[in-house]
């Protein structure tokens, strides 16, 4: 049975954009917020049929895209995102924790109002997502929120492997979404935005890790089974908007 078109969210595009750029960017957004599932294969046609652009460009953004490992490419040339297991999983969490915790310290001294005022605006986006239950604004104002910190450091080299480990995230978290509700019951952005004002070290790197483990990290291997099991993948593909 063929697989149903791919619904590839739109992104706004510069008039400076490349079609190559064009390309990559679209399909790392859709990977960011989970709307190509784990396991499903895509090929280089679909995709490109899907962004109206012809393959050439869509083959330099998956090579791309592989080299960050957010994709495998199958030895039938189709493209797939990597299937989540638990090991896996909880190997990208135990990253993410270790690298934003050493990325935020490394940025602290260079926070100022105006960045601090920008998390604040970013955080209300996010608490207006979650009431209107709004996962992809969710997915991609979190990143911002996170990025917006970490790039204050002019000196970080850290943001390639953190957004490695967002895209490999992403496809697994939008279908766990699905199925636990909402992984935001307390709202550590706040905390992290007064550990900014008060310049506290140790305040902001709790907050950093609890943000992190309130997300992700708290999902044991019990869950994990739950929300993995075959067939769960597959439904984001009936409910695109999820």
């Amino acid at each position: 049975m063929a697989n149903p078109p791919l619904n590839l969210p739109e992104i706004k595009k510069s008039g400076k954009m490349t079609i190559q750029e064009y390309a990559y960017v679209r399909l790392r957004h859709a990977l960011m917020v989970g709307s190509i599932a784990p396991g499903v294969p895509v090929t280089i046609r679909g995709l490109a049929a899907a962004m109206a652009i012809s393959p050439t460009p869509v083959r330099e953004a998956l090579r791309r895209l592989s080299s960050q490992n957010a994709l495998c490419v199958l030895e039938n040339r189709r493209i797939v995102v990597p299937p989540m297991t638990a090991r896996r999983f909880h190997e990208l969490v135990s990253l993410r924790c270790a690298i934003e915790i050493h990325a935020a310290e490394r940025a602290l001294p260079y926070i100022s109002d105006n960045i601090i005022d920008r998390l604040v605006e970013i955080d209300t986006i996010m608490d207006e997502a979650v009431e209107a239950q709004d996962a992809i604004t969710l997915i991609i104002q979190n990143q911002l929120f996170h990025g917006h910190i970490y790039r204050s450091n002019c000196d970080q080299l850290s943001m390639p492997v953190i957004e490695s480990i967002w895209l490999q995230l992403g496809p697994f978290m939008r279908i766990a979404l699905r199925h636990v509700g909402s992984f935001y019951g307390v709202d550590r952005h706040k905390e992290i935005i007064a550990a900014l004002r008060d310049r506290d070290s140790d305040g902001l790197l709790q907050a950093i890790h609890a943000d992190i483990h309130d997300g992700v990290g708290w999902l044991d291997n019990d869950a994990l089974d739950k929300i993995l099991r075959p067939g769960n993948s597959k439904a984001l593909e009936k409910h695109p908007a999820l």
